[in-house]
């Protein structure tokens, strides 16, 4: 491709961009490299932390930015994939970045390409890293987009890496099984510097790569630690001291003290960098948000929306127990979009109990899973899901039939509660 390539807007460069590459992923760090070294970027001069996992990243980033700006830092964070507008995925302060500062560093990508072609996600990834170059932060909050060893993301050295969790998903390209899954999201990991593992029981491969390459390894339940307590507070632990009583972060659903003790071990690490005041670390959970992660906003027929991204095993097992730990008192009415290359029949029967009706909707784009399609996969695991066209469709569909004291739950999906998000005039 010629330097000098230009388009008159945004969306124009989207498109271009998703024609650019002959593979929607292809994992790998050498392409972008090269680009990248050619724009003449230069490293982060703050600290940087990395967040990967199956589940919970783009809460443990929500976590993270929310705190650093109550105490007054300036932050970038990049994230993936969008809910409505491409845009939220690179914000600084929480803002959207410019359309203007987004075309520049588009066209300063392209100007550098000389013959390498680069996927959606990895023009995306180094538009970020030069958005935030010239916006004066003192922190970058990257979250990976898949697996770790070999994302784009991970050009980056990071300060301090997060792997939240490692479930089965995206499974064609990290591997089989949960120790290849990961050993891929440890790649993040680097020498000497902290290295926070979210789960009580991580994966061997994820204690095998922090230890192989001299990570400082840092896991819940051994090194730091949270305690739920029963009025709604919870205390935070580790060889700093404890931190008792926090606010419960004001993202709802039960692995959300779990992803603040994560990212809050990730803060303590940096405290040398960028200290916070207790203050700050209580304004920051009050304050956080994040569309779609159990999102319950309640609607004009006397029921209630709930919507979640939950989009695999794993998060449909959190999603379950969300619903478990908020019971309604009429019917749970399920809106179910799924893409195409995922685990329908498992994520289906971790919601068999606790959902009472099945619409099934449509998603779009190149992995998207018509509402027969759905409801032919569903079938397969004993469920019965009414066909329900788009998600704008089903959704009326749902809010039809449901009567004063129900719930109707719309997940599966960022291509799911987007569209979800723009029919309630929340986007």
């Amino acid at each position: 491709m010629p330097a000098g390539i230009r388009f008159p807007d945004l969306e124009r460069w989207l498109e271009w961009q998703q024609t650019l590459h002959p593979n929607a992923i292809e994992l790998g760090l050498e392409r972008a490299a090269r680009v990248l070294a050619r724009t003449g970027w230069r490293p982060p001069a703050c600290p940087v932390i990395t967040v990967g996992g199956t589940n919970g990243k783009g809460s443990c980033v929500a976590l993270l930015a929310a705190m650093l700006r109550a105490g007054g830092y300036r932050v970038g964070t990049f994230t993936s994939p969008h809910l409505v507008h491409y845009r939220e995925r690179i914000r600084i302060d929480d803002e959207f970045v410019s359309e203007a500062s987004l075309v520049a560093a588009f066209e300063r990508i392209a100007d550098a390409l000389d013959g390498d072609s680069l996927t959606f996600f990895e023009f995306n990834t180094l538009a970020a890293l030069l958005v935030f170059e010239t916006a004066g932060l003192d922190a970058v909050v990257l979250e990976v987009g898949l697996g770790g060893r070999l994302d784009a993301v991970n050009l980056v050295d990071a300060d301090v890496a997060i792997v939240v969790s490692v479930g089965l998903d995206h499974m064609e390209w990290l591997g089989p099984d949960v120790e290849s899954i990961g050993r891929e999201k440890a790649g993040i990991f680097r020498r000497g510097r902290p290295a926070i593992v979210g789960m009580r029981s991580p994966p061997r491969s994820v204690v095998e790569v922090a230890e192989h390459i001299g990570a400082q390894l840092r896991v819940f339940g051994r090194d730091f630690d949270a305690a739920e307590q029963a009025d709604g507070t919870w205390d935070y632990r580790d060889d700093s001291g404890a931190l008792h009583l926090l606010p419960a972060p004001a993202l709802q659903g039960v692995a959300q003290v779990g992803n603040a003790a994560s990212a809050l071990a990730a803060l303590r690490a940096l405290s040398p960098h960028l200290p916070l005041e207790r203050a700050s670390i209580e304004g920051g959970l009050r304050a956080v948000r994040l569309p779609g992660r159990f999102q319950r906003v309640a609607a004009d027929g006397g029921f209630e929306w709930v919507l979640d991204v939950a989009h695999n095993p794993d998060s449909a097992r959190v999603l379950a127990s969300n619903l478990a730990r908020h019971p309604v008192r009429g019917r749970t009415l399920a809106v179910c979009g799924m893409l195409a290359d995922k685990d329908v029949e498992t994520v289906v029967r971790r919601l068999l109990g606790h959902v009472d009706s099945w619409i099934a909707a449509g998603t779009d784009g190149a992995r998207a899973l018509t509402d027969a399609q759905l409801a032919d996969r569903a079938r397969g695991c004993g469920v019965v899901m009414e066909p329900g066209g788009t998600v704008r469709e089903a959704m009326d569909r749902a809010a039809a039939l449901a009567r004063p004291g129900d719930r109707v739950v719309v997940f599966g999906s960022f291509h799911t509660v987007g569209p979800a998000l723009q029919r309630l005039g929340l986007a």
